[in-house]
């Protein structure tokens, strides 16, 4: 850490009082290690199937370096970020576990879901532009002539990027960043169900629901739809998903 001496003058150029104050700072660098490590761990557990499998996912360290091409230090520093966000957590002499939530804290994760996408449907109907909004419609362009059950993986991932999108188009900076961490269990929750009960063909048929709604502007409908369709998967998830307990 290096010490600069920045100096404040009054007065003229040549003749001004000046003071000095020191600022603490460090060289410039490019993204750390760590960082790049975080971002890419964190990623990588975001597109994990979490809930497939009931034995606990268990991470290795020497893996993970020679995966991610970096010594111990900025995977240990990057883990010790994702145990404080939730997303891992260390036990003694057994190693480093992705967390799973239980159903209960799935459901009240979707509730909130639910509460946040709803408002940035109402937002989004009054500041989104049109084109933005028409983009919803080419998510589903595959599935127009073909039910979604027939290609489940790929409407799964239309599925997960169309509630993305909600968030997007509600433009508020704050709901985003708040379902940012929210999004890696809801999104592994939607992927594990979406096969169950014929909740595809429902689920489509309310996402065209929405879409109209938004191009409609019709604000209060395009908000109670949205908020209703994310409570209908927390009622599916205490119903049916007992495999989370």
């Amino acid at each position: 850490m290096n010490t600069l001496t920045v100096v404040a003058q009054t007065g003229g150029a040549q003749n001004g009082a000046a003071a000095a104050a020191p600022l603490a700072l460090a060289p410039v660098n490019s993204i750390s290690l760590r960082d790049q490590a975080y971002a890419m761990l964190k990623d990588a557990i975001a597109t994990t199937d979490i809930y497939s499998h009931k034995q606990p996912l268990r991470l290795d360290e020497r893996q993970l370096m020679q995966a991610l091409g970096v010594s111990r230090t900025p995977v240990r520093e990057a883990l010790s970020i994702l145990e404080q966000e939730g997303f891992v957590r260390t036990v003694p002499r057994r190693g480093i576990f992705i967390i799973r939530k239980s159903k209960r804290e799935i459901i009240e994760m979707i509730q909130m879901w639910a509460a946040l996408e709803s408002m940035s449907a109402r937002l989004a109907t009054l500041h989104a532009p049109d084109a933005e909004i028409g983009k919803l419609r080419h998510l589903f362009d595959e599935f127009e002539h073909s039910p979604p059950a027939e290609h489940i993986g790929e409407y799964s991932d239309a599925n997960i990027a169309f509630h993305q999108m909600i968030i997007k188009l509600g433009g508020s900076q704050v709901i985003a960043d708040a379902t940012k961490n929210l999004f890696i269990h809801v999104r592994a929750i939607r992927k594990a169900t979406i096969s169950q009960n014929d909740r595809a063909a429902r689920s489509i048929i309310d996402h065209l629901k929405i879409i109209e709604a938004l191009e409609r502007r019709d604000t209060e409908l395009a908000e109670r739809l949205t908020r209703q369709h994310t409570l209908d998967l927390a009622a599916h998830v205490e119903r049916y998903c007992d495999f989370l307990d």
